[in-house]
């Protein structure tokens, strides 16, 4: 089995990132409730029952919330911080009375943002910090100035991105010491432009493939790890109603439940180790708060290490609900 770039890295060996966006309550950023909390610490330890030890969030999710309801976790278990990865985003700035929704890669946002972010966590450093999404107004330089006086600082370990190209990490990376470490890309048997952009090369139907060329390589040769973000595909092959959906998804979620009965597994785990068994390595960042839904996932890393390439290209070409080219 070949291991994550994150663990070749040494700096975490989970194959599965527990996304922390749906926890902390609704997203107008009202009071939390003890529900809210309940539902937290019911979700962090259904992960931790299943191996996962790395937890992402942004400093936009819940309005703050997110991050403030797991901080509550943290502070009911102090010994928990030594023992997971924290990873949290920034760079999204919402609308206001006086401003439009923005992105915002200035130093002074990105050093305020930690803070926000290490305040709500209740924590004196993250491991990874990510570029949410990319600033077209963003400039290396001042990018390198915020990250160096971070590190330098003790509050970041890690630095990556999340939502960019090949060519907008290169831009990055050229005025970075370090290496940016993950690129967190919406990726799942649903999602499925990043293959189009690979097997249709040469093929009339690909100009309206819309998936930046060559990312996944470009990650896989300088050691970044490609993290999935709604890689679960909202449960539309795992339980959710499909009553109104194409015939492409009800056929490949009549196919999950059949792979899962074969395997004696969960549609979770399937559609998960489907995504896990390709060479990138990818690492998901499941986004459900249902301790239920997060257990249903523990065997994901087994049929990712056991599916075969016909059965990978069966979902595939169910999904995509066409013959390969």
């Amino acid at each position: 089995m070949k291991i994550m770039p994150l663990e070749r890295r040494g700096i975490s060996n989970s194959r599965i990132v527990f996304g922390c966006m749906g926890l902390g309550g609704d997203w107008a950023g009202n009071p939390l409730t003890k529900e809210d909390y309940i539902t937290a610490e019911k979700a962090v330890e259904a992960a931790l029952s299943i191996g996962i030890t790395m937890f992402d969030h942004a400093d936009i999710y819940k309005r703050g919330n997110s991050e403030t309801v797991f901080g509550q976790v943290l502070k009911n278990r102090p010994d928990l911080r030594d023992q997971i990865i924290l990873q949290s985003k920034c760079g999204i700035r919402f609308q206001d009375d006086q401003n439009p929704q923005r992105f915002d890669f200035s130093k002074n946002h990105i050093l305020s943002s930690v803070d926000g972010i290490l305040g709500r966590l209740g924590v004196e450093h993250i491991d990874i910090l990510l570029l949410h999404r990319p600033d077209p107004l963003m400039e290396p330089e001042e990018i390198a100035e915020a990250f160096n006086t971070l590190r330098s600082a003790g509050k970041v370990r890690h630095f990556g991105v999340s939502n960019m190209t090949s060519a907008q990490m290169r831009f990055i990376q050229n005025s970075l010491p370090e290496p940016l470490v993950v690129n967190q890309l919406e990726l799942s048997l649903a999602r499925l432009d990043w293959i189009e952009q690979g097997i249709l090369v040469n093929q009339k139907v690909g100009a309206n493939v819309n998936f930046a060329d060559g990312i996944l390589e470009y990650c896989q040769m300088n050691d970044v790890q490609i993290q999935a973000w709604g890689p679960l595909a909202k449960g539309k092959f795992s339980g959710s109603d499909i009553s109104d959906a194409p015939d492409t998804v009800k056929k490949t979620a009549a196919l999950v439940q059949k792979l899962a009965a074969e395997k004696e597994t969960t549609p979770e785990a399937i559609v998960l180790g489907w995504l896990m068994r390709h060479p990138a390595r990818i690492q998901p960042v499941i986004g459900t708060s249902s301790a239920k839904r997060i257990v249903a996932c523990e065997d994901a890393v087994r049929i990712a290490d056991t599916m075969t390439r016909e059965e990978w290209y069966t979902l595939l070409e169910s999904s995509r609900g066409l013959r390969m080219p």
